[in-house]
């Protein structure tokens, strides 16, 4: 890898193509095709810099080059709107440092999300179409994602009853070193759950943000 490269997946269907940094959990962009997500993600790297710098990262854009790791086939998640395939990298081991680095990117996903939400007026600008939910269905969705998310790697129903208490057990999960095996013998191995957690939650805060009027 370069000395400012980014180790991506690509995952791949005929609808839609996404590009996911694989050390950088939440950097993941979508296009008709590979050349227009990697092209995407090389778009959000700035705003994706600040969410770095917030967990105590460096991340450099400066002459960033995207390096392809692995290419997958893509499945209907992938074409619907989410990243979806759990690559190889994604199931390696997981030393303790690494664990509170992951855990440290989507504790700062989550601020950055909360921190625009709460800027951003109810009524957001239409699509070309007239559609598009308001800031309080964004926020809803959001939340409404990550309980699914935490059902996921085990987290009951008891510890998912408010947001900040759902977001406590899922650090808490992330924090751990792991083997890289799925998180409560399920489904999501921990990279991979960082990846989609920070992903969704930094995607709908960048819509929110491109939806905002100016002034």
């Amino acid at each position: 890898m370069t000395d400012n490269g980014i180790r991506v997946l690509v995952e791949t269907t005929p609808k839609r193509v996404f590009v996911s940094a694989l050390d950088w959990p939440g950097l993941a962009r979508a296009g008709r095709d590979e050349p227009a997500a990697i092209e995407a993600l090389l778009a959000a790297a700035p705003r994706y810099a600040e969410v770095a710098r917030a967990a105590g990262e460096a991340f450099q854009t400066d002459d960033l080059a995207v390096e392809v790791e692995e290419r997958r086939v893509g499945d209907a998640t992938t074409a619907f709107g989410a990243p979806s395939i759990i690559a190889d990298a994604d199931r390696r081991p997981v030393a303790a440092w690494e664990a509170a680095r992951l855990a440290a990117i989507v504790e700062a996903s989550w601020a950055a999300f909360d921190r625009i939400a709460a800027a951003a007026p109810e009524d957001l600008r239409k699509g070309p179409r007239g559609g598009g939910r308001d800031r309080t269905k964004v926020v809803e969705h959001v939340h409404g994602g990550d309980d699914s998310y935490a059902s996921v790697i085990g987290i009951p129903a008891a510890d998912r009853r408010s947001p900040s208490a759902l977001r406590e057990r899922v650090l808490a999960i992330l924090r751990e070193p792991s083997d890289g095996l799925p998180i409560a013998d399920r489904k999501w191995p921990p990279r991979y759950a960082a990846r989609r957690i920070a992903w969704h939650a930094l995607d709908h805060a960048w819509e929110i943000e491109d939806r905002t009027d100016p002034g």
